[in-house]
């Protein structure tokens, strides 16, 4: 099969490409950068290099290819980052009709059922509703629960503060995923093509509670002691504005983790819990932590 990759070599894109190029496949993967040509092609697929903002370029690059994974590149350089993701569902979808491609397997997130209210996320509800919108085209929906690699970004507080936190509300049970995990299923999807119509896939590796996030990283990093702070809404856009981050991104992220808090997120996941969580649990994901901890000043 011909099958288009979108999202150059991620955390999830990279694993993905291994495994459809491990199973002989005709892969091309998009990149906005050329440097990455050469990781790609040693991974045994094709690079084309352009944006997804690009409707023409994604258009040629769809031509003829039997399925596509599609994802919205992260960003901080959108002035709307809810608008700039939902425009480039748009521009998936035009191109994926245009192209006559008829199977997709979209990366969405938990939460997506919510068109306000959900930070970025609400960004991909428009996405699903863009590919959703498209006739005759089978089209899976992966909603993974909050990235493992999401804690990455406290380790600045960490280091400096010693602690960790969020705006999740006090003892929250998180729903994680891990990108390793999010990869298997894709391809999963991509291998079989057995979808049909448009569907979604929940994929979840592990649960715990805040507390149980800080204790398990902070046994990695050699602070048992570390313990998981609740922050206001007002604190945690503060923070994130003095450390540097664009305020319409603050804004976002900050209402993402209301979402969470209040519950409006993980609802529609509650109604679908899959039967089978992936396979790895939070604590592999400990040593990644640490490594990246010693690295950072």
């Amino acid at each position: 099969m011909k099958i288009i990759v979108t999202g150059s070599l991620g955390h999830i894109s990279h694993p993905l490409v291994e495994k459809l190029t491990g199973a002989k496949h005709d892969v091309t993967v998009i990149s906005s950068n050329a440097v990455r040509t050469a990781e790609i092609e040693a991974l045994g697929a094709k690079c084309a290099v352009g944006s997804v903002s690009d409707l023409a370029f994604v258009t040629e690059t769809f031509k003829a290819a039997d399925a596509v994974y599609t994802m919205v590149p992260p960003t901080f350089a959108a002035s709307d980052w809810k608008q700039h993701i939902a425009s480039v569902g748009k521009i998936y979808a035009q191109a994926i009709a245009a192209a006559g491609v008829k199977n997709v397997v979209n990366l969405s997130s938990m939460g997506a059922h919510m068109p306000v209210g959900c930070g970025p996320v609400s960004g991909l509800y428009h996405v699903e509703q863009a590919l959703n919108a498209l006739e005759g085209v089978n089209v899976k929906h992966l909603r993974p629960g909050f990235f493992f690699y999401n804690f990455m970004a406290n380790i600045g507080m960490i280091k400096h503060a010693g602690i960790i936190g969020g705006n999740y509300g006090a003892g929250a049970k998180l729903v994680l995923a891990n990108p390793a995990d999010i990869a298997d299923a894709a391809a999963e999807e991509l291998l079989s093509l057995s979808f049909t119509g448009k569907s979604i896939r929940y994929i979840v590796s592990d649960e715990k509670t805040t507390d149980e996030v800080a204790s398990i990283l902070g046994e990695s990093i050699g602070k048992p002691d570390l313990k998981w702070v609740d922050f206001t809404d007002e604190a945690t856009m503060g923070g994130m504005m003095q450390s540097g981050v664009p305020e319409d991104i603050a804004k976002n992220y900050t209402e993402l983790g209301n979402a969470m808090r209040v519950g409006g997120m993980d609802s529609d996941y509650k109604a679908n819990k899959p039967a089978h969580f992936g396979k790895t649990k939070f604590e592999a994901f400990a040593p990644v932590f640490a490594a990246a901890y010693s690295q950072q000043q």
